[in-house]
């Protein structure tokens, strides 16, 4: 989800609300305690040179329970992200504490925002010697000649 996409989907919500990968919601008493901008410059492992740029929301937890961050709150902190720091129209991370702070994509569902999960991947796979994904085999096309399994005490295990 891009920044403008956000600050659209929140002028029409009465709350904000994420839910976790997990299909649990962060709690109502959130904070979102910085908006910024992530630039990730650096070399894969083919020798690349790449760089990244996504806006970053940071949402924390606090003793604070009848806090609730409004829509047009959250609109005024983006809207002075944008004009101090020059923020652009980038894609979303969040970073939310679960084990470790966790980073995540945002979607919204039509009723509230989703995080969800990031993988990583080899982004030079063509050049780095990586193993192509794994082979996908049909179960039903597998020999079932009895004579090539194993028996008890045959000796092949």
């Amino acid at each position: 989800m891009k920044l403008s996409e956000i600050k659209i989907i929140l002028e029409n919500q009465d709350q904000v609300i994420f839910q976790k990968p997990d299909g649990t919601f962060v709690p109502q008493h959130f904070h979102v305690t910085e908006v910024g901008v992530i630039t990730k410059n650096f070399i894969d492992c083919g020798g690349t040179v790449r760089q990244e740029k996504s806006a970053n929301f940071q949402l924390w937890e606090a003793g604070d329970f009848d806090h609730r961050l409004a829509p047009q709150k959250l609109i005024g902190i983006i809207a002075l992200s944008e004009k101090v720091l020059g923020m652009e129209d980038l894609d979303i991370e969040v970073e939310y504490q679960s084990d470790t702070i966790g980073k995540y994509d945002l979607e919204f569902n039509g009723e509230h925002f989703v995080l969800k999960a990031k993988n990583t991947a080899c982004l030079a796979s063509d050049s780095c010697g990586a193993p192509a994904g794994k082979q996908k085999l049909v179960l039903s096309e597998l020999s079932t000649d009895k004579s090539a399994c194993c028996t008890p005490g045959g000796g092949c295990c």
